[in-house]
């Protein structure tokens, strides 16, 4: 994280970025605290590693510009303002969730902050993000769309030929790629035969960024060309951010509890923490000192805690219920 980078923010900024990803990481390290209670019956993908992705895309985005997400978006819809309470309702099932309990951790919702949507299905919301984008454009709404995903969904031709579309068409949208090298237990270099996800677009005249995923403020800065770009209706930008999750695919235990990477992997990584390295730079130029850091994450954790208790003790759907919603 170099100097000349963090000089080009605000002090403001930075906090943003910092409270974003400290938020993320104490929401998740939450679910694992309780998830062993069996109380939260649903499936969750951790987004614990990973936080300076959203985090650095959305403090580029504005309040009404859309996202579309994966399985793994718990840190998407904190980083995009989603309301804490409705998501830790919908993860525990109940009525007043942002899905109505219906949902579950894949499947959330916040459209007031411009979240449109996640998906379970892999690769499935990035022609969502291209249509919003041509709603966009049809408009003349001056908004953009983001399209997060991993690099298990480039894998899948949705996610070419969304990118030609919106290519061909000039729409602004953000293609970003958070490459934590696995699509589920399966490395990257078992699947493709490049290591080079974002030069993908450049066939079909969309430029291609590669940043340190873990690096916020590099997120935060090229995310914020690229929106700059899409407003000003030069089209999309595919941003491949290298990242690594530190817990399972799914649920909340390691990789290396199941026996699953190659030893030592995780310890590489957990050593290029996000927010550690931001902190760092944050305590040594004096944007905040210990006593102002020690204030956010009492603030941030009582949120925390305060939407925890809501939800468990909001009511649940009635059975009559069951079929509301449904369209097809």
């Amino acid at each position: 994280m170099s100097n000349s980078k963090i000089n080009k923010i605000s002090k403001e900024k930075i906090i943003q970025l910092y409270s974003s990803m400290v938020k993320i990481r104490r929401f998740e390290e939450k679910i694992i605290e309780v998830y062993p209670q069996q109380q939260m019956r649903t499936p969750v993908h951790l987004y614990i590693g990973e936080e300076a992705i959203a985090s650095g895309v959305c403090a580029a985005l504005r309040k009404d510009d859309y996202v579309f997400g994966t399985h793994r978006s718990h840190g998407l819809y904190i980083a995009k303002g989603g309301e804490l309470k409705k998501l830790v309702s919908e993860l525990y099932g109940k009525r007043n969730g942002c899905c109505k309990g219906k949902g579950g951790s894949m499947h959330i919702v916040d459209v007031a902050h411009g979240i449109c949507g996640t998906t379970a299905i892999v690769g499935g919301n990035i022609p969502l993000a291209v249509g919003a984008g041509l709603t966009i454009k049809l408009k003349s709404t001056q908004q953009v769309s983001c399209a997060f995903f991993g690099d298990g969904a480039v894998d899948e031709g949705v996610f070419y030929e969304s990118m030609n579309f919106a290519s061909l068409k000039k729409l602004p949208v953000i293609f970003i790629c958070e490459n934590n090298f696995y699509a589920t237990h399966s490395h990257i270099s078992k699947r493709q035969a490049q290591d080079n996800i974002y030069t993908r677009g450049v066939c079909l005249g969309i430029p291609g960024k590669r940043v340190d995923g873990n690096d916020v403020i590099e997120v935060y800065l090229t995310a914020k060309e690229a929106i700059e770009r899409a407003r000003n209706s030069y089209g999309p930008t595919l941003i491949e951010c290298r990242t690594y999750r530190w817990r399972t695919h799914v649920g909340p235990q390691t990789d290396e509890e199941l026996g699953m990477p190659p030893a030592g992997e995780l310890l590489q990584w957990l050593k290029r923490c996000p927010i550690q390295r931001l902190r760092r730079c944050i305590l040594e130029k004096g944007i905040m000192d210990l006593e102002e850091e020690k204030e956010l994450i009492k603030l941030i954790e009582e949120e925390i805690e305060e939407a925890f208790k809501f939800a468990q003790t909001s009511p649940s759907p009635k059975p009559e219920e069951v079929f509301d919603d449904v369209f097809v």
